[in-house]
Order: structure tokens, then C-alpha cells, then sequence
């Protein structure tokens, strides 16, 4: 299962650009990072929620992408990944992306054949008992009875991974993509002994995984820090690793095959333990950060003053006025105190200072307020309803805005997480 194709990098960025405004920004952080040592690619993705409710198509990512890579003359590869697509979604990303995010989480748990199942069991007797890791004390211990259940759990997802794979392969041809198989939003975190059974059947179906984005244990709230133990989370991330490149000699995956960790963004508590892992292993990673931009698009408006800052306060009114609404879709990984939030009347007497301060992720200062920051980074549907009158000053403030988005990706992203340096 070689690849004779697109190649992943060994350090890739996946980063979302909403509005499609800031690509030569976030670009900009990448070639800080060259200029630093340190080759990280970009993926630039978006969902077909994004897109739908945006109302843009999956095109206009890839001509972003490709402006900003002549405009900065950047030599290494890029990508645009179509992201948490599935087999009813995939079709209108054929032409324009070339990553491809399989999102199969909603079937995990799904009934699996329990002829398929056995079968499986059968096929595999290597996965059974103790099985010892390179680069780890601890080995992993499959019973029949976990084997079983785990097949069970998830046959049926990685069966579904593998008919959208196949959909791809046929449009665009085998090796002409990047494929990532993503079981991250779901209800509970997957073991290092279930990753390596999915991978076992990954293998299976066939599929050149480049990147597997499993869920991890702590809360991956959007656009704020996380929640959890940072000590477990390095532990289950060395295991994974170490059960990744098992499953690498074990069954064939491609040498690249790496994990895919969607932050959900700023998770700045576990960088020091991802490059910590990383360079233990001599490892890769994928990080997706991807909503980050457009909360540095607000905030560059709101330093920007004048009609931006107006601006900037009338999308946090609207967003109060219909949180309900905007935060249902992203009622599972959010969590926004309403006591914490101010009043639109309160916004509006704010300064500059004082909007930037509540938004910009500063953990510890006394102005910092996360409940703002997570409805503002699901409110992106208010941004979009205005149309011209938002994209007209994202446009016109484009200097202020891009220096805050190259900022907060090198700065507090790729400098901690590939560079190891504090953000």
C-alpha cells in the first residue's frame, strides 16, 4: 500500500480560511516557519457546512490557496482538503481538492455483518493477546472478547470510510489524493488497542490512509484551550503513535501514515506534550486549527477601529440575539456560560482595546472571556448574512487583519507545536 502519488509532509497545518480572505496570511506563517527551520505544509480546509452556510463553493478554496502560493512564491507542496465529507457530500470536492478528510464518526456503533465480523476476528489472531510496541514499556492486551466488541463497534464505520474512499479513487485516481480517515467526533475517545484494530481494518478495505484523527480523551471545545488531563493526553498520544507505525509494519499502511489531531483550535496547554511525543518518536503531525482565522479577522477589525469596530460589535449583538440558534450544531464541543456573556448595550460602549482583550485568547488576564470567544467562533453565519458590507473591510483593513492571522498561527500554533517554542 505504497504511495505513488501525492505525498503528505511530514509536518502539515490544516487551517480553515471561512471567507477565503487570508490564505497569503496564513501562508505567511508557513514561510515564517521555513525561515525558521521547519518545513510545515498547509491544507487549507472547509467543510460543506461551511460552505453551506456560508454560501460559497469548494472552488473558491482552491483559488485562494493558489493566489496566496504565487504571491508568495512558495515552493513545497499545499493542499486543500475537503473536509468531513461523506458519500453524499464528496462529489462537489472532486475538482478542486486533493486532501480528503472521510469523516465516519456518525457510524461508529452502526451494526456491523456479524458474518463480517467474525471474519475479521478470524483474519486477524495476530492482534490477540499481548502485543509489545516499539518505544513503549507498556504493550497493548487484546482479549477475544475486546477484539469482538471492537470489531463491532467499528467495522461498520471503516466499511463506510472505504466506499468514499473508493467514490474518490475513481474521480480522481488512485494516488491523485490525500486520504484521512477522521473518527474524532464522537462520544468517547478510542483506545491505542482500538486504533490499532481500526487500522487492521482500515488495511482491509484497502484505503492509503496518510492521517488518522482519532478522539483523544479531554474536551476539544472550539477555539479555547483544553480540558483535560495533559499527562493522560501526551500517554494515549505516544501510544497511538507507537500503534501507528505497528500498524505500518504490520499491515502494509503507508510509511507517512501519521495522526491528525483536530484541535478545534488554540489548544495551547498540550503543544508542549505533541512536540514532546514528536520528537521522541522522530514523528509527524497533522494539526488542524482551522476556525482561529476568522476570530483573527474580528479581532483585526475591531483594532482597526472606525467601521470595523462597529462592525465587529454588531456581529457579537447579532450573535447574542440568536446563540441559540448558532450553537446547536456545536452543542457537543462548546461549552458558554451565559452569565459570562455581556450585553449587546455593554458591547457597545466598548473601545477597541476592550473588544480585542475579551476575544484575543490570553489565558490568566483578568479581561480574557471564553464564553465571548466560543459564540463569536460559531457565529461566523452572522459574518456571512452581511455580505459585501463584512468582506468589503476585510478587504480594506487587510493589513491590520493579516498581521493578526500570520501572528496567532506561528506565534501560538506552529512555533509551540513543530518549533517547541512557548507561545
Amino acid at each position: 500500500m505504497e504511495n505513488h502519488g501525492l505525498t503528505l509532509n511530514k509536518y502539515s497545518i490544516g487551517t480553515g480560511d471561512r471567507f477565503a480572505h487570508q490564505a497569503k496570511a496564513q501562508l505567511q506563517a508557513c514561510v515564517d516557519a521555513l525561515e525558521n527551520g521547519i518545513e510545515v505544509v498547509p491544507v487549507w480546509n472547509k467543510s460543506n457546512r461551511e460552505h453551506t452556510i456560508i454560501g460559497s463553493e469548494p472552488c473558491s478554496v482552491r483559488v485562494a490557496a493558489d493566489a496566496a502560493v504565487k504571491a508568495l512564491n512558495w515552493k513545497l507542496p499545499y493542499f486543500c482538503d475537503a473536509d468531513h465529507i461523506n458519500s453524499e457530500t464528496v462529489e462537489r470536492f472532486f475538482a478542486p481538492c486533493d486532501f480528503y478528510t472521510i469523516d465516519v464518526a456518525d457510524a461508529i456503533g452502526q451494526a456491523a455483518d456479524a458474518a463480517e465480523i467474525s471474519s475479521f476476528v478470524k483474519r486477524h489472531p495476530e492482534l490477540l493477546g499481548r502485543i509489545q510496541m516499539q518505544g513503549m514499556d507498556e504493550a497493548l492486551e487484546i482479549t477475544p472478547e475486546h477484539l469482538g466488541q471492537t470489531a463491532e463497534k467499528f467495522l461498520a464505520a471503516v466499511k463506510k470510510a472505504g466506499e468514499v474512499y473508493r467514490q474518490i479513487e475513481k474521480a480522481k485516481g488512485a494516488g491523485n489524493f490525500i486520504p484521512e480517515v477522521s473518527m474524532d467526533e464522537t462520544d468517547r475517545a478510542q483506545s491505542p488497542a482500538e486504533l490499532l484494530i481500526i487500522l487492521a481494518a482500515i488495511a482491509d478495505e484497502g484505503i492509503t490512509i496518510q492521517t488518522i484523527a482519532p478522539k483523544f480523551s479531554g474536551r476539544f471545545n472550539k477555539g479555547v484551550d483544553y480540558q483535560g488531563d495533559v499527562a493522560q493526553f501526551k500517554h494515549e498520544m505516544a501510544l497511538d503513535i507507537a500503534a501507528i507505525e505497528y500498524a505500518v509494519r504490520q499491515y502494509g499502511l503507508p510509511r507517512n501514515l501519521k495522526l491528525s489531531i483536530h484541535s478545534g483550535s488554540d489548544k495551547f496547554s498540550i503543544y508542549p506534550a505533541i512536540f514532546g511525543v514528536m520528537q521522541e518518536f522522530d514523528a509527524g503531525v497533522h494539526l488542524k486549527t482551522a476556525g482561529t482565522t476568522w476570530l483573527e479577522e474580528l479581532i483585526g477589525l475591531a483594532e482597526a477601529g472606525d467601521d470595523g469596530l462597529e462592525l465587529a460589535k454588531d456581529i457579537y449583538s447579532e450573535a447574542f440575539r440568536h446563540r441559540d440558534e448558532l450553537c446547536a450544531p456545536y452543542a457537543t464541543v462548546i461549552e458558554i456560560d451565559p452569565a459570562r456573556l455581556p450585553s449587546p448595550s455593554e458591547v457597545r460602549g466598548w473601545s477597541s482595546g476592550q473588544y480585542t482583550s475579551a476575544l484575543r485568547h490570553v489565558e490568566g488576564t483578568a479581561t480574557y472571556n471564553s464564553s465571548l470567544r466560543q459564540l463569536l467562533h460559531v457565529g461566523f453565519k452572522v459574518a456571512a448574512k452581511m455580505g459585501t458590507r463584512f468582506t468589503d473591510l476585510l478587504a480594506a483593513n487587510e493589513a491590520v487583519i493579516a498581521k493578526n492571522v500570520t501572528e496567532n498561527l506561528f506565534d501560538r500554533h506552529i512555533a509551540p507545536v513543530f518549533l517547541g517554542r512557548g507561545a
